[in-house]
């Protein structure tokens, strides 16, 4: 399928890659964050946020993983929790044209910081 926003990316087809996986890592953390969070709706906002990462374009499968020991801290009837940046971890797999990146987004303890970046 031809791209008819490919006219105005001046950049090689990998940096497009690139581009469009940081677009997608960008919205899990920024749509997500703050969502209110217990050990029985876990499962199904992973599920809920690698669909909605899957129907964007160019991607080939996602991957979404909270940590559930946070979340296990907190129980009871008031006690359930915010999702934030330290309990992602998210994998996606971009193709663009010929080009495939893998990128992520997954918190790491030596920065004290949940990191988007590209694996491969």
């Amino acid at each position: 399928m031809r791209d008819p926003a490919s006219k105005f990316f001046h950049c090689s087809d990998r940096e497009r890659a690139i581009f469009e996986a940081g677009v997608k890592l960008g919205t899990v953390y920024h749509q997500y964050i703050g969502a209110p969070l217990n050990l029985t709706n876990v499962e199904s906002l992973e599920k809920a946020i690698e669909e909605s990462i899957s129907v964007q374009p160019f991607v080939e499968s996602a991957m979404v993983k909270i940590d559930k020991k946070m979340i296990n801290k907190h129980k009871g009837l008031y006690k359930y929790i915010t999702l934030t940046g330290n309990m992602l971890d998210v994998s996606l797999r971009v193709k663009y044209k010929n080009e495939e990146i893998n990128a992520r987004l997954r918190y790491i303890p030596e920065m004290d910081y949940p990191l988007m970046y590209v694996e491969d």
